[in-house]
């Protein structure tokens, strides 16, 4: 079945990324739901070692600020949420529950290198469903890469083996700060049929 044309603009076609934010609270609710149909989405051997902190109290926000660079402050701090999309570099732990139809921990045990690729690259995949799940919501998003990971993962992540990847601001956007859209690159500039 194919998406309907207002689908598509929802996810896509007249979705934007937001730098400004109505005052409208989230509900604790819609966090998880957020996050119910962003599992859903496929990862290599389903190893889902994507990780997230909801940033949603004025405490949690206060600790954010500080790695945040420059205009990030403000339009993450007005945000209701800022989702941190970490990745956990122990993730193959879970497997044996995951996906148990063979032994897919012993493909990482030992296997730095590996498990590091394996573990950004599906994490960076669920962060891109937990951005089309907000959306499909109703949500607006900003997601920024603009920030100190390492104060980040030091004030979110401490003793453990997650490390952050982006953040990720949730809620209903408002048009006064959007930026016109930017260009796209046709598929002739970024594709081929071989």
């Amino acid at each position: 079945m194919k998406a309907d044309a207002s689908t598509l603009d929802l996810l896509f076609n007249t979705a934007r990324t937001r730098n400004g934010w109505l005052n409208k609270p989230l509900d604790d609710e819609l966090l998880r739901e957020i996050w119910n149909l962003t599992r859903m989405g496929p990862t290599s051997a389903n190893c889902s070692p994507a990780r997230i902190v909801f940033v949603t109290s004025k405490q949690a926000k206060e600790k954010l600020s500080p790695a945040l660079l420059g205009a990030n402050v403000a339009k993450t701090m007005m945000a209701p949420a800022s989702a941190i999309i970490g990745y956990d570099l122990e993730f193959y732990e879970r497997l044996p529950e995951l996906f148990p139809h063979t032994d897919a921990r012993s493909w990482f045990v030992g296997n730095e290198e590996l498990i590091f690729s394996t573990a950004f690259r599906n994490g960076t995949l669920q962060g891109a469903y937990f951005m089309m799940a907000a959306r499909a919501l109703g949500l607006d998003c900003g997601p920024i890469s603009g920030f100190d990971n390492a104060m980040v993962d030091a004030t979110f992540f401490t003793n453990t083996t997650v490390k952050s990847n982006f953040i990720c601001s949730i809620g209903y956007g408002n048009d006064e700060d959007l930026y016109p859209r930017s260009p796209r690159l046709d598929f002739a500039e970024a594709c081929r049929i071989d």
